[in-house]
């Protein structure tokens, strides 16, 4: 872990961003001696969409194309003989 003063990270900030970024380790950042945040490296992100996690999950159990019931059961059907 290594420690950077507040005005030295202020100077160096997207450099420290990128090594934290690449090395994966925490920073400290101190002001006046004492301690006041820490960089860390973000969790690592997953790849895809949430809704991957539902594949293969789901069955299909009849004909999804035809339609549920047949045609003389719709009302708008019905007297159209």
């Amino acid at each position: 872990m290594e420690i950077y003063n507040a005005s030295e990270f202020k100077a160096k900030c997207l450099a420290i961003l990128d090594q934290v970024n690449s090395t994966r380790e925490t920073v400290t950042i101190l002001k006046r001696g004492k301690p006041i945040a820490q960089l860390v490296p973000p969790a690592p992100q997953q790849s895809g969409y949430p809704q991957d996690d539902l594949r293969g999950s789901a069955r299909v159990l009849a004909d999804i194309v035809a339609p549920p019931l047949p045609a003389n059961a719709w009302e708008s059907e019905a007297g159209a003989t």
